[in-house]
């Protein structure tokens, strides 16, 4: 039987992106019945090139399903800072939907939690069947990697990514996954507005876990690090726990999917009439 890959796609991380790298001129691509289209233009672009590069056998999307999740009620600032999405964008939400359901493809997602729960969720139930690989732009997935999990960055430009094994991670950043996490709760990650300890930065937060291993192991040895340190992490221990804990991507969020309904075969028809009606004329050469 042949190796099963499955394509875990984090679907809003890819719509974003492309959202963004089509309207910075300020003109947006619309239908001729003035619906914008330009992300989920830019996302069929995107998704298609993920296929080719990865070769998967089956592929599952996943979508955040609104901004209030069990992490918005641990702490009131989670991505609190984050603008609304572009009034252009939001018509697109639905309509990538549909685009990714004409290529036979699982869009799942579950209230209450994010995309990248339902990732790690559908990545430790598949990864004795099948090689996953994860395709986002979103750093913090670097913790789901492992011997059977690659997690694929997305650079500029589409075509670009850079693959993360257990190896690739060690060799760039001297990590192992979990401690991903680690630096998180000390640190913090501004662009999920969560603070960690007031006053470690990356750098530190960095030194602090390769010296002591992990959270718990910096903490029993809290005398071997210098003084300033050592008060800032007392004055903040509460958060340094809470923002771990935010940082900690879920791996038991309540979502099902059979490998079976997943795989990658699509209905050329189906995915016409839905490149026909977006008038994705050029996009059609993509799918042979």
């Amino acid at each position: 039987m042949n190796e099963q890959r499955l394509l875990l796609i984090d679907g809003m991380a890819i719509l974003f992106r492309a959202y963004f790298a089509t309207s910075f001129g300020g003109s947006v691509r619309k239908t001729s019945a003035g619906v914008p289209v330009n992300a989920v233009h830019g996302f069929v672009r995107y998704f298609m090139d993920a296929v080719h590069t990865f070769n998967p056998t089956h592929v599952i999307c996943c979508w955040d399903m609104g901004s209030t999740t069990f992490r918005t009620s641990q702490y009131d600032g989670y991505k609190s800072n984050r603008p609304p999405a572009p009034e252009d964008l939001i018509p697109q939400f639905d309509l990538v939907k549909e685009v990714v359901a004409s290529f036979d493809v699982p869009n799942i997602g579950i209230e209450g939690f994010e995309a990248d729960d339902c990732i790690g969720t559908l990545a430790a139930a598949f990864k004795d069947q099948a090689d996953i690989f994860i395709v986002t732009g979103d750093h913090d997935l670097l913790q789901l990697v492992d011997d059977r999990v690659s997690v694929a960055i997305m650079k500029k430009g589409i075509g670009n990514y850079m693959v993360y094994t257990p190896a690739a991670l060690m060799e760039e950043r001297q990590l192992l996954p979990s401690q991903i996490i680690d630096i998180k709760g000390l640190m913090g990650d501004t662009s999920d507005n969560y603070p960690g300890v007031k006053g470690i930065g990356e750098k530190t937060a960095h030194r602090l876990i390769q010296e002591h291993g992990s959270i718990e192991g910096l903490l029993s040895n809290l005398d071997a690090v210098s003084k300033s340190v050592r008060a800032k992490i007392e004055a903040d221990l509460d958060m340094l726990h809470l923002s771990r804990e935010l940082a900690t991507i879920r791996c038991d969020a309540p979502v099902e999917a059979e490998l079976s309904v997943c795989c990658w075969s699509y209905n050329r028809d189906s995915v016409l009439s839905k490149f026909e009606e977006l008038e994705f004329k050029s996009l059609v050469a993509l799918i042979g």
